[in-house]
């Protein structure tokens, strides 16, 4: 008869006597496992998983909420709180980073839906709903480049012009808070630098996504006569007659240089004209049509958004531009015109170019006119030298097409 002491003993030798075996078994099972999954690896290609989640199932913080919930102190614990949980999701944000090509350039990182590529120059509240802001939103836009001595000229032109116009003014003299005495100023738009020309001001401050809002600017000087010009009734002759790019007609009398922007009698819109002898190489051309001047032009936002393009950043006071302005709208011969029933005086005041300096004992306007001259030649070579750099790009022999 066996005893306890027996059975124990027994158990224990039959224990050491598997073990090795079992041993054995776990290594090699363990082995096998491990090749067979190396093999299985390297007979995959390499997968890149990116996902495509929707911003709103990321977390966000709303700061003005956590301030008043969290007041007292506990705002900046909780913010470090959420910190540590958006950095678990750090590794997913990296797959969800935006890039869209066709959005406006430096935008490409930003969701379509958000961006606002335009603006405006509609004056806003700073409290209330946004949505209630505008109880009207202006149509048109009309800027005067302005000096504080011509505060009755523009007070007068000003009239002239509907609740349908933004009024912007660009002050040369640095005099802005004068002008409060008329109560449309106080409405009106005031930008202030002194010593700059009205183009200038236009290609610094009406870039075409800021002024898109508006289906006409009006970019003119300040001493024009209005008495026989009303704004509502020109846009409706401009409308009629298909005009992209276009002028109030002149006096006859006062002070004109060319005889297509000289206002006619007999008609409400004329197109071209005929003007001295070897003036016009082609009778579709400036100065005998597609021609207005830079005193008193009117742009739809279309023909804007080109002419701003055109404009030359150190070029300031537009001569040659309104020789150029036929490249921005075709056919330019039937799209730019001079508008007689609405017609304008030009007064000649040399107000700006006495805002020049007095160099050699000579007075301040004989410079701004010698850099007038010499910024009309500039344009006119950097034009040229464009469209040949162009054509010479495509393939097209200019010279030769133009002598065939």
């Amino acid at each position: 008869m066996s005893t306890q002491s027996d059975k124990l003993g027994y158990n224990g030798d039959c224990s050491t006597n598997r073990k090795p075996s079992e041993t054995m078994r776990l290594i090699v099972t363990t082995f096998v496992g491990i090749v067979f999954g190396f093999f299985i690896g390297i007979s995959f290609p390499a997968l890149t998983t990116k996902l495509n989640l929707p911003s709103n199932l990321l977390p966000s913080i709303d700061v003005s909420y956590i301030e008043d919930k969290h007041a007292g102190g506990n705002a900046q614990s909780f913010i470090k709180k959420n910190n540590s949980i958006s950095s678990q999701h750090q590794l997913l944000n990296d797959t969800l980073k935006i890039w869209v090509p066709s959005n406006p350039r430096g935008a490409e990182r930003l969701p379509p839906a958000i961006i606002d590529a335009e603006s405006d120059f509609y004056l806003r509240r700073l409290w209330g709903e946004p949505s209630e802001d505008l109880t009207s939103k202006p149509k048109y836009l009309v800027t005067f480049t302005v000096g504080y001595d011509q505060k009755n000229n523009i007070d007068a032109a000003v009239k002239k012009f509907s609740g349908n116009f933004t009024i912007l003014l660009f002050h040369y003299d640095g005099r802005t808070t004068e002008w409060d005495e008329f109560e449309w100023s106080k409405q009106a738009i005031h930008v202030s630098v002194n010593k700059q020309t009205k183009w200038w001001y236009a290609k610094r401050f009406l870039h075409p996504d800021i002024v898109a809002p508006y289906d006409y600017i009006f970019i003119w000087d300040e001493d024009l006569g209005v008495e026989h010009f009303n704004a509502e009734e020109y846009l409706k002759l401009v409308r009629k007659h298909g005009l992209e790019i276009s002028q109030p007609g002149l006096e006859p009398n006062k002070g004109l240089t060319w005889q297509m922007t000289k206002r006619r009698g007999d008609r409400e819109v004329h197109k071209e004209t005929e003007e001295k002898p070897g003036w016009c190489s082609d009778p579709h051309l400036p100065p005998c049509a597609a021609f207005v001047e830079i005193m008193a032009p009117v742009f739809s936002r279309d023909a804007w958004r080109c002419v701003w393009h055109m404009i030359q950043n150190d070029l300031v006071h537009g001569w040659g531009l309104d020789f150029a302005l036929r490249k921005c709208v075709e056919p330019a011969h039937e799209k730019i015109g001079v508008v007689d029933s609405q017609w304008i005086i030009h007064q000649s005041i040399p107000s700006l170019g006495n805002q020049g300096e007095t160099q050699s004992g000579r007075p301040p306007w004989q410079g701004v006119r010698e850099r007038c001259r010499k910024e009309w030649t500039m344009f006119q070579s950097r034009l040229a030298s464009a469209e040949n750099a162009y054509y010479k790009a495509v393939g097209i022999d200019l010279f030769n097409s133009t002598s065939a």
